[in-house]
């Protein structure tokens, strides 16, 4: 009776599909040499080579091979090659061939990580990755590497006032800009958030480059720029802009006999679903929490203060870090304001 349950059990069991998928065979990737040295804005070419199989060979037949740091104090943690053609084969097997621009930035140890038919994005996971086998590393001697630096001003955003920020490229041996007009790539908002900043855009001959804003409110207007690369950026900077807390809350009485209950009402700019803690102060200088609660989508909010004993009582509503609450609103308090116990 057992022996039935258990073949009937496990007959089903029979036809179910069994996964095939094996991983992709790992490539042969070799370079046409083991170090390089590169100064400043500049790229020097290696040749790479590809040998093997790629069953997820697109129609245009091209593989690109990416580079990742193993070693060294480079900003460039990884980069790709150029799109390297076949060259001989049907890709099954088959041999490609093309060039790696190897940056300054890059400098240390770098190694053939993976090989994929489609260009990698730096940040995002490959599409179709193939291991390499053994990879070769290659060592770069980077000297005058650029570094991207920022200014916004002000440093803390209003609301209702314009801003702008100042990018600047620096030599990192000198501290000094090169001297000469660079082209750059510049972006904000969903060209940030996608990694690929795509307006060209010219410094002056100090490496600076401004753009201004006006007033906003919506949006983190986070902005982003690029030195160019071949196939992709070799330096690359993020400025988000920091909002201030924008708090304001005001007792619905100034007044009230002790242990009574005080609504206190208050607003926080595009500060939907942040948390907010009433705060009273405790001797001279100590403010303690005696309350919580949260922005609603209206942007305001409603705490309850109880003034413990009579006499008057300093309170004030503060904005901590949320993760309910947008990253680039700076914490900080509202206006103080005092209920009197009676």
């Amino acid at each position: 009776m057992h022996r039935t349950l258990a073949a009937l059990l496990v007959v089903p069991l029979l036809g179910l599909p069994v996964s095939t998928a094996k991983a992709a065979p790992a490539l042969e990737v070799s370079l046409s040499r083991g170090d390089v040295a590169v100064s400043s804005l500049n790229t020097v070419p290696v040749t790479v080579t590809v040998k093997g199989s790629y069953a997820e060979l697109p129609p245009h037949n091209n593989v690109f091979v990416q580079f990742k740091r193993i070693a060294g104090t480079g900003p460039l943690a990884e980069f790709s090659s150029m799109a390297l053609p076949l060259v001989e084969g049907d890709g099954t097997p088959g041999v490609w061939r093309g060039v790696v621009n190897v940056p300054s930035t890059a400098n240390g140890a770098v190694e053939a990580a993976m090989v994929d038919g489609y260009e990698f994005i730096p940040g995002e996971p490959a599409s179709a990755p193939a291991p390499v086998a053994d990879p070769p590393r290659l060592t770069v001697n980077g000297v005058h590497i650029p570094k991207v630096v920022s200014l916004l001003t002000p440093k803390v955003v209003p609301y209702d006032k314009p801003w702008s920020v100042r990018y600047t490229v620096l030599d990192t041996q000198t501290g000094k800009p090169y001297g000469t007009r660079l082209k750059l790539l510049f972006g904000y908002e969903e060209r940030c958030l996608e990694n690929r900043p795509s307006e060209s855009v010219l410094t002056d001959t100090s490496g600076n480059y401004v753009r201004s804003f006006a007033a906003n409110k919506n949006g983190d207007w986070t902005s982003c720029l690029a030195i160019p690369g071949k196939p992709t950026k070799i330096a690359y900077l993020e400025t988000p802009v920091k909002r201030p807390a924008a708090i304001s809350a005001a007792p619905s009485k100034t007044s009230a006999p002790v242990g009574t209950i005080v609504p206190v009402n208050g607003t926080v700019i595009s500060g939907a679903g942040c948390a907010v803690v009433l705060q009273r102060l405790y001797g001279a200088t100590a403010w303690r929490e005696v309350g919580s609660g949260k922005v609603r989508d209206s942007e305001r909010f409603t705490l309850n203060a109880q003034p413990p004993y009579k006499g008057t009582i300093y309170y004030r509503a503060y904005l901590p870090a949320s993760a309910f609450c947008s990253s680039d609103k700076v914490p900080g308090p509202s206006n103080t304001f005092t209920i009197r116990g009676t």
